[in-house]
């Protein structure tokens, strides 16, 4: 494991030091857990965007797409774990 120095301004180590008091968790651990949910989270973002990208070259090159309704319905049923009909990518201009 790799060691890094970390400055901190004094009110905020005071903040996470009162947290983590009677927790078993030591000031150390919130750090590396609040660093690796900010890396996840960031990964997501960035995984997210990609992807936002892929569908709309996909959108802009097959001229469909789903409407956001439909969309929705059905990921809120599969969500609620009923049975639902998977939308159909509708035309939206002619495809070239």
């Amino acid at each position: 494991m790799a060691a890094t120095s970390l400055k901190l301004p004094d009110e905020l180590k005071r903040r996470i030091a009162q947290l983590v008091e009677g927790s078993n968790r030591t000031v150390h651990a919130f750090m590396v857990e609040a660093i690796e949910r900010a890396a996840r989270r960031e990964e997501l973002r960035k995984r997210f965007g990609e992807e936002a990208e892929l569908s709309e070259r996909e959108a802009e090159k097959t001229g469909k797409a789903f409407e956001a309704k439909e969309a929705f319905e059905y990921l809120e049923a599969k969500a609620k774990g009923r049975k639902a009909r998977r939308p159909r990518a509708k035309a939206w201009r002619h495809s070239s």
